[in-house]
């Protein structure tokens, strides 16, 4: 039955009893629209008042609105660092990614994942490994990475950091099980960091998990602690074997250079005495040539003169005088080594030097009869 048909009461869809004197009040409607409101947002007509008091006004509705807007804008604006990049999923999807600066994406539509991609992190993975040849070593490596793509790292793998973790040992058993266990331990550290290095970022790359490798380090290997002993003796005997072939080496690089410069000086000085009596020969065949023609042309003079020089070379190597008197059987010999011995003093220097000069100007005045009287001789 309609609400203005006979019987109805006279009730209006208002809620409220129609009367004959007009239309119903719009304001009362409003009014009870207001109070509905004010209950969904905490408030209510307060105690004691009456139904005339006044409600929100459409005013404050738009401010509340506004502020309601500016809050949800501000919570939307996100700050990337420099060293970041933020994925960002619009519903669950990706959207884009966010640079460094100031950006802003609506909240609860957009989820924002801020990853630092200039940080370099450490990874570190031990383990006993099996080698080549069959034996067992302990090996600590460390892996130092960065994400390089922010999105895979945040879509592509669900943990990228564990998947690194078993790529790592994967990529260290696999180059150790290609290795002898002495390049384990020894000088292979080196090649085999980088073998693992370059496996492991293939494994990477085929994951697809955003992350770069920097650098990998093999810490520390040693053999199992059951047999460590045997090994440390073996290391050591390896090292004495080293040291041993070092000081041979040295001996070696000592000994023989002295040798050689032996040899060598040996050489030259043959060399310097071949060219020294080849030297003084030639000069004797010279000067004989030169006497030979000095002789040719006075041969008294130059016989006299080099009986002279050979005496006199003779006589000033030595310190005893013989002189043979002409007319007497005996010789005479002077001392003179002795003479000069016992002269003290400057006095006997000098009675010692006349002596010698006249001992010299007897024999000097012999010779010269003697080579007179030849003369004469071979005149007649």
């Amino acid at each position: 039955m309609a609400w203005n048909e006979p019987g109805g009461n006279n009730q209006d869809p208002w809620g409220g009893k129609r009367n004959n004197e007009g239309p119903p009040d719009l304001d009362e409607a409003l009014k009870k629209f207001q109070d509905k409101l004010n209950g969904l947002f905490g408030g209510g007509k307060p105690k004691g008042s009456s139904s005339g008091g006044s409600g929100l006004s459409g005013t404050s509705i738009i401010v509340i609105i506004v502020i309601l807007a500016l809050i949800y804008g501000a919570a939307g604006v996100n700050i990337v660092n420099e060293q970041e990049r933020a994925v960002v999923l619009r519903l669950g999807v990706y959207r884009t990614t966010f640079n460094p600066g100031l950006n802003w994406a609506p909240p609860l539509i957009d989820q924002v994942f801020p990853v630092n991609v200039t940080k370099v992190r450490l990874l570190s993975k031990s383990g006993l490994m099996l080698t080549e040849d069959l034996n067992i070593v302990e090996v600590n490596v460390s892996v130092q990475y960065s994400i390089a793509d922010a999105r895979d790292f945040v879509l592509r793998v669900r943990n990228p950091e564990n998947s690194l973790d078993q790529a790592t040992d994967s990529a260290l058993r696999h180059v150790a099980g290609s290795t002898e266990m002495h390049e384990v331990l020894t000088e292979g550290r080196e090649r085999i960091a980088v073998d693992i290095m370059a496996r492991l970022q293939n494994y990477i790359d085929t994951y697809s998990t955003g992350i770069r490798i920097e650098k990998v380090n093999v810490e520390e290997t040693n053999p199992p602690r059951e047999v460590q002993a045997a090994f440390d003796d073996v290391n050591k005997a390896r090292e004495d074997e080293e040291r041993k072939k070092n000081e041979a080496e040295a001996y070696a690089n000592g000994i023989i250079p002295v040798a050689r410069g032996a040899a060598q000086r040996v050489i030259e000085e043959a060399n310097a005495y071949k060219a020294q009596v080849v030297a003084r020969a030639e000069g004797e065949a010279q000067r004989f040539e030169k006497l030979l023609e000095e002789y040719t042309k006075a041969p008294e003079v130059t016989r006299e003169r080099l009986y002279l020089d050979a005496v006199q070379s003779v006589m000033a190597s030595s310190s005893k005088v013989m002189i043979d008197v002409e007319g007497g059987n005996n010789m005479l010999y002077v001392p003179l080594d002795r003479m000069m011995q016992q002269s003290p003093g400057a006095a006997g220097v000098g009675a010692s030097q006349d002596l010698v000069r006249e001992v010299e100007a007897r024999v000097m005045d012999r010779l010269r009869r003697e080579a007179s009287n030849s003369r004469r001789r071979e005149g007649r």
